[in-house]
């Protein structure tokens, strides 16, 4: 499905997003060490064995990037101009090797751009849940996104 326009949004929509995604060992170590995160609650087993949790985390800006991409298909895909900002980004469940998170998507607020004509500004709270339904992050997306073209 393309991504829709501003006009195709309205206050309160939801999006329950058909796409899953198992994260792994992998997903977790590179993403870690590509951007620089020696955090070794991500990638070193033998000292997250000795933590609370028992095991690695995974890489929270990981799940973040995952939860907003798995949506992009049925909402915003050609038709975003630019993401604007992200805000009260929440993680209350961890997310461990294993896990299979899917995503829903809520459009907060709208409103036409005051600077230019063929744009408006979307508010999306994405939510990403575990396979048990457990939410594990929460964030607010402000996008550009395309006004349909006026004639």
């Amino acid at each position: 499905m393309a991504g829709l326009h501003y006009e195709e949004f309205s206050v309160g929509q939801e999006f329950i997003h058909p796409w899953s995604r198992t994260v792994t060992e992998m997903d977790n170590t590179m993403f870690s060490l590509l951007t620089m995160n020696p955090q070794p609650l991500h990638i070193d087993a033998h000292f997250s064995a000795g933590t609370e949790w028992g095991q690695r985390l995974f890489n929270s800006l990981y799940t973040l990037g995952l939860i907003v991409g798995m949506s992009v298909n049925d909402t915003t895909l050609g038709t975003t101009v630019a993401n604007l900002g992200m805000s009260n980004v929440r993680f209350p469940k961890p997310v461990f090797h294993g896990d299979t998170l899917h995503v829903r998507t809520k459009v907060i607020s709208m409103r036409p751009s005051n600077s230019r004509a063929d744009v408006g500004l979307v508010e999306f709270e994405h939510t990403g849940l575990n396979q048990r339904d457990e939410v594990v992050a929460v964030c607010l997306r402000t996008a550009m996104m395309k006004r349909k073209a006026v004639a």
